[in-house]
């Protein structure tokens, strides 16, 4: 069983800055990638960024819609994203989604608002 936990949402103003916290624990094995997606009311889930294993290196995706504004990193079981310059569309709750062999897991989410 693979346990992921997200934490850092909150209320922020546009501009502002948020830290997303990532973090897998369990039957983690080999992971093949780690990734952000988030999910606006009336709207379907949408991939933010992600670290995708190739090879001996992880490469870094992300929407072009948060590109030069968020940052995804690393370390061993966590996962970060780093949330610059927010705008008022990034509101949405943010999930993240380990990925595995064994198959992909999910966390709770965790709710960014971005409102003056």
């Amino acid at each position: 069983q693979v346990q992921v936990v997200e934490s850092g949402g909150g209320l922020v103003q546009p501009g502002g800055s948020l830290r997303l916290s990532c973090a897998a624990s369990g039957s983690i094995f080999s992971i093949n990638a780690m990734g952000w997606y988030r999910q606006a009311p009336g709207k379907e889930r949408e991939l933010v960024a992600a670290l995708v294993r190739g090879g001996i290196e992880e490469i870094a995706h992300y929407a072009d819609s948060v590109k030069g504004r968020f940052t995804i990193s690393r370390d061993v079981n966590t996962v970060y994203l780093q949330m610059n310059s927010l705008k008022v569309e990034d509101t949405a709750v943010y999930y993240c989604k380990l990925t595995q062999m064994e198959g992909d897991y999910w966390g709770q989410g965790t709710q960014v608002t971005v409102s003056s």
